[in-house]
């Protein structure tokens, strides 16, 4: 088991990722309702008010996952979070997902995000792996992944189906080994 019910205070030179806090609830709506994140997600456009405020009042008193608010720095809001769970312990690995709402794309925040938590994780646990899906219409988010380190594991063939088309989800994998010989390299 990975102990992960320390939350962190990770500053970025554009992002600080850090616990959610009540404060965060109108900017994670936005997050949650905009049309490209249920697109990318695979989300649905359904919405429950009650059931968001309760999922991120309990985010900080996870011990078995890490979720983290991802704010810019320059504004000083919450644009999307990072998160690190579902331990898979035969394989010493944890699933890595990030969100980016309206407000924090296309300036680098994402890619800031994931290699700030990316780095903590490795940093502070034992574990030998990250893993993540990400489908095929979205290669802002591939690109973002192979950079920092992701490469192709397997494919999901058809996983979505939207607006009447089938999309593949591609499986990414970053090895603690990767993530050394790619930070000894920087």
């Amino acid at each position: 088991m990975v102990d992960l019910s320390k939350k962190p205070i990770i500053l970025g030179e554009k992002v600080i990722l850090r616990p959610f806090k009540f404060e965060d609830l109108p900017y994670i709506e936005e997050c949650l309702k905009d049309p490209e994140v249920i697109k990318l997600t695979g989300s649905t456009s359904d919405f429950d008010r009650e059931s968001v405020i309760h999922w991120y009042n309990t985010r900080n008193d996870q011990e078995d996952r890490l979720d983290l608010a991802i704010v810019d720095k320059s504004l000083n809001i919450l644009v999307g979070e990072a998160v690190v769970n579902l331990y898979h312990e035969e394989n010493q690995s944890m699933n890595f997902r990030i969100l980016i709402g309206p407000r924090g794309r296309n300036r680098g925040l994402g890619t800031e995000a994931t290699q700030l938590i990316i780095n903590y994780v490795f940093h502070n646990t034992n574990l030998s792996q990250l893993t993540l899906s990400v489908f095929d219409f979205n290669p802002r988010a591939k690109k973002v992944y192979e950079k920092v380190g992701f490469v192709l594991d397997s494919v999901d063939k058809n996983d979505l189906e939207f607006e009447g088309e089938w999309i593949d989800s591609l499986n990414m994998v970053l090895t603690r080994d990767n993530w050394l010989r790619m930070n000894r390299n920087a």
